[in-house]
């Protein structure tokens, strides 16, 4: 196999591809530019291709299957991002990446209790030499219902997780878990808005949850509730929030990932006027939390993810299956 890499990091990502190269027998080349129809001709002489959430459409696949790329991975959980019909169409084959849920489990409890805690506003004082406590009262996740949108393997892990803070944990998901049933119970959307202090989403990013969390939904929230999305910024109508947050009818909000992050994240972009209302306005409250999509920013999720669609693409050359194809 020859694979060709986009977007990627030569700080983290580059290290482990190239000991998988000497480790499992395979060719690469990189670049850390994000593909584009300009530079579609870098993967010429390779049948493999690697990419991170940027898109993929037709136009993309079109010129990568005429330069004889049979196979595409994508280094996160996430694949909205390609266009599987037209993959599928091309006879291109899709995967995505596996790693261990712990990462992204532990932050999104992070972000839950440096909500809580209100973190942001306590550290912002302290830069400022405002030692006092006016403002500061948080609540304990303890004493919290916590409802978990979403129970696949991060979700679960949060579950598992929370079990251990003797907090009360309602979860929502069309298919139920056995393992979240025992620290959890189930119960539709509706009721665990009502019923939560804070909700936690754990949704895949696909177009049929698309603003799942709107300005309906945002209603019938608990007063004073926190939401926390290290999940998909597309699960969040953001003007909604926006709208609930400033009202006083949210509490605050943690957010590893927005709407409209493309062409933001992983890139350095200080001293650039930025077109991303929606992330300055909440970035300018006090009560919210946005940190830059890196909830799986871990040695051991980085690693997962190069070797997983690694293997994948490696399945793919010798016709072989792979539990990290996309059907």
């Amino acid at each position: 196999m020859k694979l060709f890499a986009y977007a990627l990091r030569k700080e983290d990502e580059l290290v482990y591809l190239d000991a998988l190269s000497h480790e499992l027998g395979f060719e690469y080349a990189w670049t850390p530019g994000y593909p584009t129809l300009e530079n579609a001709g870098l993967v010429e002489g390779h049948d493999a291709v690697s990419v991170i959430t940027n898109p993929v459409g037709p136009g993309l696949l079109d010129a990568y299957h005429e330069r004889g790329v049979r196979g595409i991975a994508t280094r996160s959980i996430g694949y909205e991002h390609i266009d599987l019909t037209h993959a599928r169409k091309l006879g291109v084959r899709v995967a995505h990446a596996a790693y261990p849920p712990e990462g992204v489990a532990n932050y999104a409890i992070m972000l839950m209790m440096m909500a809580l805690r209100k973190a942001k506003f306590v550290l912002g004082q302290e830069a400022t030499q405002d030692f006092s406590l006016r403002g500061k009262l948080g609540r304990d996740l303890s004493s919290c219902t916590v409802g978990v949108v979403g129970t696949g393997a991060i979700g679960t892990c949060v579950v598992r997780h929370l079990s251990g803070f003797g907090c009360r944990i309602l979860a929502f998901d069309p298919v139920e878990k056995d393992e979240a049933k025992r620290y959890a119970t189930y119960v539709d959307l509706d009721q665990l808005l009502s019923e939560s202090d804070v909700v936690t989403l754990h949704a895949p990013g696909f177009a049929s949850n698309h603003h799942m969390i709107g300005a309906a939904e945002l209603a019938r929230m608990r007063k004073g509730a926190v939401l926390v999305n290290a999940a998909r910024g597309s699960l969040v109508d953001t003007p909604a929030l926006v709208d609930a947050l400033e009202s006083g009818r949210l509490g605050g909000a943690a957010l590893d990932t927005i709407e409209h992050e493309a062409g933001l994240y992983y890139l350095d972009r200080s001293g650039d006027v930025l077109s991303n209302h929606g992330r300055a306005i909440l970035s300018s409250l006090p009560n919210v939390i946005v940190s830059p999509h890196v909830a799986f920013y871990t040695a051991e999720d980085v690693e997962g993810m190069v070797r997983s669609t690694t293997s994948a693409l490696l399945a793919f050359s010798r016709g072989e299956g792979s539990p990290y194809e996309v059907r």
